[in-house]
């Protein structure tokens, strides 16, 4: 019982949080309903009052100005305490009230009437009330009206409450509603097995881009299309609920024999179409995650979690439909508390160190140039690669702090060098996100000036990509890199992504060719034709070539035969931390 009367009290509480939080248009409301209040019964001053364990918070108010009291300062504590309703026609004559500092002062109270606002389960949330600096009568048949109004406030503030749990789009149940729905079976069917499908219909960044092409109403009309679409092809059963569980995607819950499953559902899903705009119709593509649960064994949220792994897995893989895998959510866990470990390591300056992989000419044999690479020497998993956590970095703000981190590292050991050695130029791989900041070139020119080094010591490698290629950003990027002195190389060149046209368009020193080409050289006729058409056009286009992943002294002698400048690999050197660079610039130091 004391259980029962515990959960009460915190749904009670919990009701009068929600009511406390800023919601504009329910407020104007309330206020409408404190005048409509005074005005039929005659008083003055009405209002609505919201209390907790320790304070009363004046919701709405006419013609009267107290705005916060105690608790036990409040009169309304006494309804909500009581019997839920109390009229006080002359405070001065009631000895209750008679010395109560709201009636000696501010707002003198002089008269009094109250009821209590409950909702559905009998818990007193707050009261109706007016009052007056004079004294009244107050009959039966006013006290009864009041209670009624009471009624209608409260009906109100119970429609505000339920409209939290539909999407103002769709008009579908939304994902609060879910939520409640799957608590709900807690106490229903705790121990019967159901499954969560969740649908994705369209990429949510799409449905952005296309609101800033088309505007909002054609995609707000398209997603009421979609939640449309989606519930005549499932023909879910009476009682069934189609949620939207977030723009684009929509979820079902189902009894884990039932006959809809993701796969399933993914299948009568295939083939729709979306009327974005008079003649514009867009395919829908859809995926489907789903999980199976047992009610009492898990709680909603992670339930909801395991769904949208699953969903999320489909959508990553390109598959139409998937379960949820555990061994996949165990790597999804696995990168996160690596991408957590990699924010402590640039926090605390801890195991991220630079090496650095010489590039050396074919024709002199010199090292003419050094590639700074970054490595982690993780303090649990030992040493890591770029592969292990850049491709996560990427995904977060953390690529930002590793660029940085490696620029400042790579400076600072430039200025150790030039007290000793004759320095030659070193490159950092840079993403385009970075250096398509309007800043990001000029800040780095800084940091070298201030390092009194030539500009010319630092390299820029890009990757050849489409983010380059089809980006005017990227390329103004490039070319304020360039106006800055700063030597731009092409990273990868040869992976295919896209038409050879675009050399024309960026602004470029170098061009690497990437590895899967030179490792096939000597392996076959075609692929060396392919690499040596690219190193004359290369040439013949003025670029400084290099070859990338160089192993073996055939390589090389080919490497030589076709033109090519300079060449980077374990033949030479595999990456070296910087204290086993100094031999490398001994040798070449005046």
């Amino acid at each position: 019982m004391q259980s029962n009367q515990s959960g009460y009290e915190e749904r009670r509480l919990k009701a009068v949080k929600a009511l406390m939080s800023p919601d504009e248009s329910r407020d104007l409301v309330l206020e409408e309903f404190v005048h409509l209040a005074g005005q039929v019964l005659g008083i003055s001053g009405s209002f609505i009052s919201i209390i907790d364990d320790d304070n009363q918070y004046i919701k709405a108010a006419r013609n009267f100005a107290l705005k916060q009291s105690t608790r036990e300062d409040s009169l309304c504590r006494h309804v909500i305490e009581g019997e839920g309703q109390l009229v006080i026609h002359d405070t001065l004559l009631d000895a209750r009230f008679s010395a109560h500092p709201f009636v000696e002062g501010e707002p003198h109270i002089r008269f009094y009437a109250g009821v209590s606002l409950m909702n559905n389960e009998g818990s007193a949330l707050g009261t109706l009330c007016v009052t007056d600096v004079q004294p009244h009568e107050f009959s039966e048949a006013k006290l009864t009206t009041l209670k009624l109004m009471a009624n209608l406030v409260m009906s109100f503030l119970d429609a505000w409450s339920h409209a939290g749990f539909a999407d103002f789009m769709t008009h579908l149940p939304n994902r609060q509603r879910l939520i409640r729905d799957i608590q709900q079976l807690v106490v229903n069917q705790p121990h019967h097995t159901f499954r969560l499908i969740l649908i994705d219909c369209i990429d949510i960044p799409r449905s952005y881009e296309l609101a800033r092409t088309v505007g909002i109403a054609p995609v707000e009309k398209l997603l009421r299309q979609m939640a449309s679409l989606v519930a005549d092809r499932l023909h879910l059963q009476a009682g069934k609920k189609l949620y939207s569980f977030a723009p684009g995607r929509f979820a079902i819950i189902q009894e884990s024999e039932g006959a809809l499953n993701a796969e399933k559902v993914s299948q009568l899903l295939q083939g729709m179409n979306a009327e974005l705009a008079e003649n514009i119709a867009i395919e829908l593509e859809v995926y489907t995650g789903e999980t199976v649960f047992t009610p009492a064994e898990m709680c909603a949220n992670e339930i909801l979690r395991q769904a949208v792994s699953a969903l999320h897995e489909a959508i990553g893989q390109d598959i139409s439909a998937m379960s949820f895998d555990e061994s996949y959510d165990t790597r999804h866990t696995d990168d996160f508390l690596i991408m957590n470990d990699l924010a402590v390591a640039l926090k605390k300056d801890e195991g991220l160190y630079v090496a650095y992989q010489p590039k050396v000419c074919l024709k002199t044999g010199k090292t003419v140039g050094l590639e700074a690479l970054i490595r982690w020497n993780h303090p649990e998993r030992g040493e890591l690669f770029p592969a292990d956590f850049i491709p996560l970095a990427k995904k977060t703000n953390l690529l930002s702090d590793l660029t940085e981190w490696i620029i400042s590292r790579v400076i600072d050991q430039l200025k150790k060098w030039n007290v000793e050695y004759t320095l030659i130029p070193v490159s950092i791989n840079v993403s385009e996100k970075e250096f398509s900041k309007a800043d990001f070139a000029s800040t780095l020119a800084a940091k070298i000036d201030a390092a009194e080094l030539p500009r010319t010591l630092i390299g820029i490698e890009c990757l050849e990509n489409e983010l380059i290629t089809e980006s005017d950003v990227a390329i103004k990027g490039l070319e304020s890199l360039k106006s800055y002195g700063f030597i731009i190389s092409l990273d990868d060149f040869g992976t295919g992504y896209s038409n050879i046209s675009y050399l024309q368009d960026i602004p470029l020193d170098v061009i690497k060719i990437d590895m899967s080409l030179i490792t096939r050289l000597g392996n076959d006729a075609p692929s060396n034709i392919i690499v040596k058409s690219i190193i004359r056009m290369l040439k013949e286009l003025d670029y400084t070539v290099l070859a990338e992943g160089v192993e073996t002294e055939a390589t090389l002698r080919l490497l030589k035969e076709y033109g090519c400048d300079q060449i980077q690999g374990y033949f030479f050197s595999k990456p070296l931390p910087a204290s086993d660079m100094e031999h490398w610039l001994y040798q070449i130091r005046a």
